[in-house]
């Protein structure tokens, strides 16, 4: 990344918005688009593909540091991700997913591994760089940063509609458990832990909508979107 390519982060806990976000504002500006936890996940898909156990470090890291991946913008707009030459886009997307990318995620060769291939991301005209640590260590000097937060009620009920919207069985106790394990996980873990930079404008999307939080998200950004 050089100092003169702008890079906007958007941090946070799963359910917060921050890929809705992301990809919005990315769209908005013709810029770039980091989807940082996808990384995570597919890391995790690739190691568990090979027969890997989750905590090996040494084995997973080299999965990570060799990840055969492409993400390619389908006629939708949608973003469709390739992992070995296989279209993983919903297998990545799943509660399991979910849980494995975390376990992955705190594991510190991994996020080593991952580092640059993140930071390469930072290309003209910009980035916008959704994640948990984009603002902390990823992009420490980034343009702006945000930190979207939410209870875990209210994520919790936000991914209940879209895995009844898909025909997937849920329950809101067991998603609101796994969404408070999957923080605590992120929040203790030794590399990167999941906080807000010093520097973030902190929103909290509990009761905002898509529209309110970009809007907040914008007159934050001030010149940069001139």
């Amino acid at each position: 990344m050089t100092d003169a390519i702008p890079v906007i982060t958007v941090d946070g806990p799963s359910g917060v918005g921050k890929g809705t976000i992301s990809q919005l504002l990315a769209r908005k500006l013709g810029w770039h688009f980091l989807d940082s936890g996808a990384l995570y996940r597919l890391t995790a898909l690739a190691a568990l593909r090979h027969g890997l156990a989750l905590d090996d470090e040494a084995a997973v890291a080299n999965i990570a540091r060799n990840l055969d991946v492409e993400f390619l913008t389908a006629e939708d707009s949608d973003v469709r991700i390739f992992l070995e030459k296989q279209d993983v886009s919903s297998d990545i997307r799943t509660e399991k997913a979910g849980n494995s990318a975390s376990k992955v995620a705190a594991l510190p060769a991994v996020r080593e591994a991952l580092l640059q291939r993140q930071r390469d991301f930072a290309e003209p005209p910009g980035v916008i760089a959704d994640g948990r640590d984009m603002g902390t260590t990823v992009f420490p000097q980034a343009t702006r940063k945000f930190f979207l937060t939410a209870s875990p009620a209210v994520r919790a009920e936000r991914r209940y509609k879209q895995l009844k919207e898909k025909g997937l069985d849920a329950t809101l106790h067991s998603l609101i458990e796994e969404i408070e394990q999957r923080d605590e996980r992120d929040r203790s873990r030794r590399a990167s832990p999941l906080r807000p930079a010093d520097d973030a404008v902190i929103i909290d999307t509990s009761v905002k909508s898509i529209d309110e939080v970009l809007d907040e998200v914008l007159s934050h950004c001030g010149e940069i979107v001139r």
